[in-house]
């Protein structure tokens, strides 16, 4: 039932990947970075283990946007993620922690060509795709569904465009955080069809 899906979703991510890394997106990250990122850092810094997993650890609030973003987004950290998840869900948080390993592993994979700030090279968006951000948002989100349709909708709506805005992922890291999410959401529904089966 969901095997047409899972695998059109995992198809569309693996292109957008392929993609991103072979610069065919290159231009349109750019353009995101020099005409809406107002709230970009001017001096980004490398993320840290601790910071990955600790709540507004490492965080900079030196713009507007970045406080802003810091602020809304906390939701989608990781352990406050894993903990919502885990409260409406286990299965949910486990397919949340396999959709960050994949994340990881696609950070620590893919290199992207260089973005830049005028002549500075942001580093920090060589290995930025997918957004974990956008994953975990999803996620949150999808959980908390059930509950809270409308504020979980405006939630994810608003997490999304202030982590353009603020400068923390290109188009294409959300664009691919969210096909991410989808594919991990149809992973739980599979495996909740299969367990309820058996």
């Amino acid at each position: 039932m969901y095997r047409r899906s899972t695998i059109g979703l995992a198809a569309a991510f693996a292109a957008l990947a392929g993609l991103v890394a072979a610069g065919v997106f290159t231009g349109l990250d750019q353009w995101s970075i020099d005409h809406l990122m107002p709230g970009r850092d001017p001096r980004p810094s490398t993320s840290s283990l601790a910071g990955d997993l600790v709540p507004l650890l490492g965080s900079h609030w030196r713009t507007p946007l970045g406080i802003v973003a810091n602020l809304v987004t906390v939701p989608a950290s990781f352990l406050v993620a894993l903990a919502i998840v885990a409260w409406r869900s286990r299965l949910l948080a486990v397919v949340l922690c396999a959709a960050v390993a994949v994340e990881v592993v696609c950070k620590e994979a893919l290199v992207r060509p260089a973005l830049y700030d005028g002549t500075f090279h942001i580093e920090a968006f060589d290995s930025s795709f997918p957004s974990g951000h956008a994953l975990r948002t999803v996620l949150v989100a999808a959980a908390v569904w059930p509950l809270a349709r409308r504020v979980a909708a405006a939630w994810v709506i608003a997490s999304l465009a202030l982590l353009l805005l603020a400068g923390w992922h290109t188009p294409t890291d959300l664009a691919g955080g969210v096909l991410l999410a989808g594919l991990a959401l149809l992973g739980a529904r599979a495996l909740r069809a299969r367990r309820l089966r058996a």
